[in-house]
């Protein structure tokens, strides 16, 4: 009833899904786990808002060597037709990206530059948070070693030492516009204890400014130099590590400000996929659930 049977593509579905007919000038590239941690290279069209036609290709692996030949199987000249490309900062997509669409510009997600510096912010933190707790254990069995009960001091807000870098977590991925009464509070003495914090903080948002405040490329271009610059003057490990890996892709990151185009897509449909699995409870039959994969997104009509 369902055509299962008489499905073109059963033979090789476990290995690649292919759907020439969906490819669009504008198109994301990502992995996506289908089950037991085996990754998916997927590639949707996002004139499709993820809905049906916009899986353009499904192929086993994330290496350049299995995925290139397989999306070599699309006509030259429909790939030709794709004009930008959106992925992450994996080196392997980019060189998938170049091989496959040759005409493609490509576009190195904003939420993945931006996680990389959030991330830069969270080591310091959990490094500080590690150190708070060693700090707590060795005052922990001090007073039991002299038959007293330990207290921890508490901050004006309530919060432990521990409990303060713990519960700061979500207030630095966030500009202090859009922190509610209680982080704000909580900022205030975070910074006053660790101010290396409040540096690494501020270099986080000034990174973010650079994609709010920037209208075109020479003017991003010339935000992320002073970034650079303030980087080095900080001399902070995690900061100078990303600032690295935002140099050695600056190009890909500053094509963003041509249509400021994102990766959105290809998160939400890789979502879908996973929300999908859970939905039936699990997958037992593979071929079977990506023959209802092709059937929901492969299909146009």
């Amino acid at each position: 009833m369902s055509d299962f049977k008489t499905w073109n593509q059963k033979s090789h579905a476990e290995q690649w899904m292919i759907f020439p007919g969906n490819i669009g000038t504008h198109v994301s590239i990502d992995e996506v786990a289908i089950t037991n941690g085996e990754l998916y290279t997927v590639i949707t069209n996002k004139a499709a808002h993820g809905k049906r036609g916009a899986l353009v290709a499904m192929v086993e692996g994330t290496k350049v060597s299995d995925i290139a030949p397989i999306l070599a199987k699309i006509p030259l000249e429909k790939r030709k037709t794709v004009t930008e490309v959106t992925l992450d900062m994996a080196e392997n997509m980019e060189a998938i990206v170049r091989y496959t669409f040759p005409r493609a510009t490509l576009v190195t997600d904003r939420f993945h530059v931006q996680q990389l510096v959030s991330d830069a912010v969270q080591e310091i933190r959990i490094g500080l948070r590690r150190e708070a707790i060693k700090e707590e254990n060795e005052k922990i069995q001090q007073a039991r070693k002299e038959k007293k009960r330990y207290r921890p001091a508490v901050y004006e807000n309530g919060d432990t030492k521990k409990q303060l870098l713990a519960r700061s977590r979500y207030l630095l991925f966030k500009p202090k516009s859009k922190w509610i009464a209680q982080q704000a509070e909580r900022s205030n003495l975070l910074f006053k204890e660790y101010p290396e914090l409040e540096k690494a903080y501020a270099l986080s948002m000034m990174f973010r400014h650079c994609y709010e405040s920037s209208n075109s490329i020479p003017e991003a271009k010339e935000r992320l130099i002073h970034w650079y610059q303030k980087v080095e003057d900080k001399q902070i490990d995690s900061f100078i590590t990303a600032a690295e890996s935002i140099r050695l892709h600056e190009t890909t990151i500053l094509n963003y400000f041509i249509n400021r185009s994102t990766n959105a897509s290809a998160e939400s449909f890789n979502a879908k996929l996973k929300s999908f699995r859970t939905v039936v409870r699990g997958i037992r039959d593979k071929k079977f659930h990506l023959f209802r994969v092709a059937t929901l997104y492969g299909t146009s009509t």
